[in-house]
């Protein structure tokens, strides 16, 4: 398969600190590629520069064939690459329904000259988005909490409404960050079954940080590790987790088990 993003010798620098050090790395079209490393590592800078959060203080990244560096992200979201977060930015006080019938942009029920003159225009669009929103919630079993205001939701809760808005447009690649940070094992389950639908039923791509090395196993080939904001090896898990000097960096001398070392601050 063809890569969907590539990353061409990256580099970030803050000051005099590299958070991000020339580098490069590819995601395959319909792929779930993984991306791992210990904290600090530059994981979470990279998937900021990728998402048009950051600009790269050098390099380029490609997107379908064209270069996106110093896109910003609502023009990124435009072109189908959207990206979830560690902490999930849940509009709090609308209904889950509600949320993701905010996704879609350029709706004609934003301007108050088509709200007046052309009614029937508006009425139909939001019908459209409320049946595809509808259809979302029934793909993602979530029908319990249709109704529900999001911020009432769990953290897992909040992850799935995430994953939903991704499938409310014509999403080409997903950036999924932590997603199993404060879920617990069977909303996680619950997460990560719908991951591997929404890749082998309507192709979706997805880049995914985590520290969960079971979620990475049971989700993610490739894997990319990322040490000192450079890529150090590129494999299954399997050989990733039988490399010493991965282990060494990463694992911390245990190729097994989940991390359990905080959140990344500045990387």
């Amino acid at each position: 398969m063809a890569p969907i993003l590539e990353v061409r010798e990256v580099s970030r620098r803050f000051g005099g600190f590299v958070a991000v050090d020339r580098c490069s790395l590819s995601v395959e079209k319909g792929s779930i590629t993984g991306l791992i490393g210990p904290n600090g590592a530059g994981k979470s800078t990279l998937f900021n520069m990728v998402a048009g959060n950051l600009a790269p203080s050098s390099g380029k990244i490609v997107f379908e064939g064209r270069e996106i560096q110093g896109l910003k992200p609502h023009e990124l979201f435009g072109r189908g690459l959207l990206r979830t977060f560690q902490i999930a930015h849940e509009f709090s006080r609308l209904t889950v329904l509600e949320n993701l019938m905010m996704v879609p942009g350029g709706q004609p029920g934003e301007n108050i000259l088509d709200t007046w003159f052309r009614g029937r225009r508006v009425r139909q669009f939001e019908s459209e988005v409320r049946e595809r929103a509808e259809d979302v919630i029934d793909f993602l079993k979530i029908e319990h909490v249709k109704h529900e205001l999001a911020g009432n939701l769990s953290g897992g809760q909040k992850k799935l409404v995430e994953l939903a808005r991704t499938m409310m447009v014509d999403a080409k690649i997903v950036l999924l960050d932590e997603i199993a940070a404060g879920v617990n094992r069977t909303l996680l389950n619950d997460i990560a079954a719908n991951i591997e639908r929404l890749n082998s039923e309507r192709g979706y791509t997805f880049f995914v940080i985590e520290h969960d090395m079971d979620l990475i196993g049971r989700l993610c080939d490739p894997v990319i590790v990322m040490a000192a904001g450079e890529v150090m090896r590129t494999g299954t898990l399997a050989e990733i987790q039988a490399d010493e000097a991965v282990v060494e960096a990463y694992f911390g001398g245990s190729p097994t088990g989940h991390a359990t070392t905080p959140a990344e601050s500045a990387a």
